[in-house]
């Protein structure tokens, strides 16, 4: 016998449409106070473009914070979404599904490693790459049990649960939320001399993020990434790097740490590989790794179920070509050139690889909040941070005469 749903009763007369003025204080009331959003309503997107419920449009030069490296509503990512809504959506991973092997090998095979531990959020992947490296400690290296550490680094943004903030030096992520979980150590970002000093016997990993991205772009010296490789290789400890932001073509490589040709023992995915329309995440490593997670230790509901693996896998397909990173690295000079401009005319500096900026503004321009909030009037969504500093990390789709009329109003709002 074959159940049938019942037929929902007529919806009532749909009330007027509110206004973005109505819908932010509405957002005010009804939402916990854990964001501060810029006052734009977004109704619709395409591509780089976002439009307000008044029918406002503005060029998004923030992307989601690179979930949205192939822009809006991409259609091969929204395709495959729609084909794989007519098959099944869940399984949980208490069954296997048609869609969850194939995403795992084309993404091992993206970034050359061999198992992929599909999850659904950043902070979720990085939470497992603590678990996996604290049992590769005991079970592998022999460090005695319970006393694993992983080092990272000052300025750090690897998300917000409780374990992660414990290992955060942002006194607004951290404060009033301990006790903290042990086993970290923070030593500088970018100095090597502090990274050896830090690993002993108890060293499970060292946990970085290539550019450091909420701390505002944050690029290290050349030879960083090459130096973490070799020290952590030498002592064996576990390289994890966090590429949630910098990964999927937004630095004009695949990969940030492929700048110095580098690969590490562990690679956290997220945002851009849920193509801006469902929460993927991954950790990737080899065998010797994952390998020590058992059935039972480590799971996740929602991790890796059938639209998940569909939609990264059209990710994985549009990064196959190259084409992405190739504007990242294209457009990127365009970006590059733009800022040099503006240094001395309301910039004080800036920092930039691919299509990825955070630009210090001149306090006595304005504040990065109160930039923000121009550029808003300016038909232009950036996103401040710590301060003086506003991120830009427009879609890979953008164009170039895109990226200088968003500069060019940059400029008039610095003047």
């Amino acid at each position: 016998m074959t159940y049938t749903a019942p037929v929902p009763a007529p919806a009532a007369e749909a009330t007027a449409p509110r206004t973005s003025a109505e819908l932010i204080r509405a957002d005010g009331t009804a939402l916990a106070h854990n964001y501060h959003p810029l006052p734009v309503v977004v109704a619709r997107a395409e591509g780089a473009w976002v439009e307000d419920v008044e029918g406002r449009r503005y060029l998004d030069m923030l992307a989601g914070y690179s979930a949205l490296n192939f822009g809006h509503r991409h259609p091969a990512l929204i395709e495959a979404a729609k084909r794989q809504l007519d098959e099944v959506t869940l399984t949980s991973r208490a069954f296997h599904n048609d869609r969850l092997a194939g995403f795992a090998e084309s993404l091992s095979a993206l970034v050359g490693l061999e198992m992929t531990l599909p999850m659904n959020t950043g902070a979720e992947a990085v939470e497992s790459a603590v678990k996996v490296a604290r049992k590769w400690a005991y079970e592998v290296k022999g460090v005695a049990e319970d006393r694993a550490t992983v080092i990272v680094a000052a300025g750090n943004f690897h998300g917000r649960t409780t374990t992660i903030v414990s290992f955060s030096d942002d006194e607004v992520a951290r404060g009033g939320f301990g006790p903290f979980t042990p086993g970290f150590r923070i030593v500088p970002y970018d100095d090597l001399a502090a990274l050896e000093a830090a690993i002993d016997e108890t060293t499970a990993a060292v946990l970085i993020e290539p550019i450091q991205g909420e701390a505002g772009v944050i690029i290290p010296s050349d030879g960083y990434l090459r130096g973490v490789r070799e020290l952590t290789r030498r002592t064996n400890v576990l390289f994890i790097a966090d590429e949630i932001q910098s990964g999927l073509g937004r630095t004009g490589t695949t990969l940030a740490v492929q700048h110095e040709n580098v690969l590490p023992d562990m690679l956290l995915l997220g945002k851009a590989l849920g193509g801006g329309i469902v929460p993927v995440s991954a950790v990737l490593a080899g065998r010797d790794v994952l390998g020590v997670l058992r059935p039972g230790e480590h799971g996740s509901t929602f991790g890796g179920n059938p639209l998940a693996a569909a939609v990264g896998s059209a990710v994985v397909a549009l990064l196959e070509t190259g084409e992405y990173q190739r504007r990242a690295r294209e457009l990127g000079t365009v970006l590059d050139t733009g800022l040099a401009s503006l240094v001395g005319k309301g910039v004080t500096g800036y920092r930039s690889r691919g299509l990825w900026a955070g630009v210090d503004v001149d306090p006595a321009v304005g504040t990065g909040r109160e930039i923000s909030e121009r550029l808003v009037r300016e038909g232009v969504l950036v996103k401040d941070t710590h301060g003086s500093t506003i991120r830009l990390a427009p879609p890979l789709t953008v164009t170039g005469e895109e990226i200088e009329s968003a500069l060019d109003a940059l400029a008039r709002v610095l003047g």
